[in-house]
């Protein structure tokens, strides 16, 4: 068969020409639990391309959560929330996600694409406007897609370029800013009390998307806005449990009538299977790690100092990074992907960014830190990653 639909997708031919030169990075199959040590074909090697910030996706004490939640509920709850899928444990993790954030209440979602799909178009009111970085997730650009609003791009954490798009929307029109708390890809922090004065001055909202900030900023990880102290100017405070929280799935949290609003009309909560039990007990009991536990927060940052002085002192350039996500820009697609196929060789597992999850000419190698690596193993990984870029003539 040969139809129209298939001679579309076969003008996509960049993976089979990366599989033809053998730099075909993707899909790479992981033989044992995400740890800072994981077996390819195998093989040992030393993860950095986790978004387990805390080091908890293989903790036996999530693990054991895990088993007793099975064991009660089973493995699924068959359903939506708002039909047959709410459980006990759900209301009563929302509840403590509330009390985490700072916020009246919450909501958990299958998934943290999820949350921005069903939130930001529920919320993308017709004749208003959606505000978006232009570093943005994906997740979040296409649920501005999925709205009626009016949706505008701003320069990424350019204080004047929103202004300037603020100014070009009608004073008493509805406004929502959606921003990420940390941005995924470079590493860098939103300037959100600055943004949150611009709320004030244009009587807009702003939603903070705290993927890759929860578990890292705030106290015992509580996310961007308690780091800089504004938990009160934000509005809503998005999550997903993929990363600190070792699981799955995600939340939104915000002012009571805001989630009685989505509740009711965010349609990726509604028309979509809530939470699997085992999920909703394993972020449950990192939660509550994340609260006890706040050395963990410590260990982090100290690696993430030590590992980002040791690349520029290599010579990488890893740009604004603020985080424990470093990139080491390539600013070449292809030598990109070589770069993560010769550092696998090395026994250095890394990530490539290429376009268009970056603009072309921006490419970089994403290194991310978990609580539990060693500084042996970051030393190890500076000097395979330096021998690689200087290899392909990078460094």
């Amino acid at each position: 068969m040969n139809r129209l639909l298939n001679q579309i997708c076969q003008g996509y031919t960049l993976a089979d020409e990366c599989k033809q030169m053998g730099i075909y990075p993707y899909y790479t199959p992981i033989e044992s639990e995400q740890s800072t040590e994981v077996y390819i074909d195998g093989k040992k090697v030393l993860m950095f391309g986790s978004n387990s910030y805390l080091g908890l996706s293989n903790d036996p004490r999530l693990k054991e959560a895990v088993k007793t939640a099975i064991d009660k509920y089973g493995t699924s709850c068959s359903g939506s929330r708002f039909l047959n899928g709410t459980l006990d444990i759900h209301q009563e993790l929302e509840e403590k996600l509330a009390r985490f954030v700072g916020k009246e209440d919450a909501v958990t979602y299958s998934t943290g694409m999820q949350v921005n799909l069903g939130v930001i178009s529920a919320l993308a009111f017709r004749g208003g406007y959606v505000l978006l970085d232009a570093q943005d997730h994906a997740s979040i650009i296409d649920g501005s897609r999925l709205g009626f609003a009016n949706v505008l791009k701003f320069k990424h954490n350019d204080l004047d370029a929103l202004e300037a798009k603020l100014k070009a929307c009608d004073l008493d029109k509805y406004k929502l800013i959606v921003i990420d708390g940390i941005y995924s890809m470079e590493g860098d922090i939103a300037p959100l009390p600055q943004m949150c004065d611009l709320c004030d001055k244009y009587n807009a909202s702003i939603m903070v998307d705290d993927a890759h900030s929860l578990g890292v900023l705030g106290r015992n990880g509580r996310g961007t806005a308690d780091h800089f102290g504004e938990t009160d100017r934000v509005d809503l405070t998005m999550g997903t449990f993929s990363k600190s929280f070792g699981s799955l799935g995600g939340f939104i949290a915000g002012d009571a009538d805001v989630l009685n609003y989505l509740k009711h009309n965010s349609r990726s909560l509604i028309f979509s299977a809530s939470m699997p039990p085992a999920n909703v007990a394993s972020v449950s009991k990192a939660l509550d790690i994340m609260l006890e536990e706040p050395e963990r927060f410590d260990r982090l940052w100290a690696l993430t100092r030590y590992a980002q002085a040791a690349f520029r002192n290599a010579g990488f350039d890893t740009g604004r990074t603020q985080s424990p996500i470093i990139p080491l820009f390539v600013r070449d697609t292809f030598k990109a992907l070589a770069i993560v196929h010769h550092a696998l060789e090395e026994g250095i597992f890394v990530t490539p960014v290429i376009a268009p999850a970056v603009a072309q000419g921006d490419e970089l190698i994403r290194f991310a830190l978990m609580a539990t690596h060693t500084y042996e193993q970051i030393d190890f990984a500076v000097e395979k990653l330096t021998k690689v870029f200087r290899k392909l003539e990078i460094l």
